[in-house]
């Protein structure tokens, strides 16, 4: 595919930083949660380190946000919410079949987004029960998630509403 140029072309280059971003954050994520699930397995089984009440709670905070920035990476590069009904299809069959599927994934994103911004509001003073995080922090993951969705999907949507068009020739 050429390069492109106009708001197209900058959406695809924002959308490339930003996947790449997210990549990075999704190994620190996932290298920031074995910390404290290790604390928590040693304290169990052994004598040595005493319970830590924080390390439940962070890693589950971590967990969420492992699982919610995945599912970013996964939208982007087209595997998350994909289901084949139609292995064959080519072409403008296949472009159809994307923009419908990806109606939907639009459709669960403004879920997302509006409701994770009420869930959100809703924690703006409180803090969990153990380790008094604040709990915004974790609940503002589902926002973040829908818009990145509505982003990353835009691309997918104008590379697929191309192609249905006969703007450009479909990918191989």
């Amino acid at each position: 595919m050429a390069p492109q140029s106009g708001v197209r072309g900058a959406l695809r280059r924002f959308n490339e930083y930003y996947a790449r971003f997210l990549e990075w954050l999704l190994v620190f994520s996932v290298a920031s949660i074995i910390p404290p699930v290790a604390l928590q397995i040693f304290a169990r089984f052994t004598e040595l380190l005493p319970r830590y009440i924080w390390t439940e709670e962070a890693s589950r905070f971590l967990l969420v946000w492992t699982v919610m920035i995945g599912a970013m990476v996964a939208i982007r590069e087209g595997t998350h919410f994909n289901v084949d009904l139609f292995p064959n299809l080519k072409g403008r069959g296949k472009a159809a079949a994307d923009l419908l599927a990806g109606f939907f994934v639009v459709i669960f994103a403004l879920v997302f987004v509006w409701w994770g911004w009420e869930f959100t509001d809703s924690a703006w003073y409180r803090i969990s029960e153990l380790a008094e995080l604040p709990l915004w922090t974790i609940y503002i993951a589902w926002p973040i998630t829908g818009l990145t969705f509505l982003i990353f999907m835009a691309e997918r949507i104008w590379d697929d509403l191309a192609v249905l068009t006969g703007a450009e020739e479909p990918l191989k």
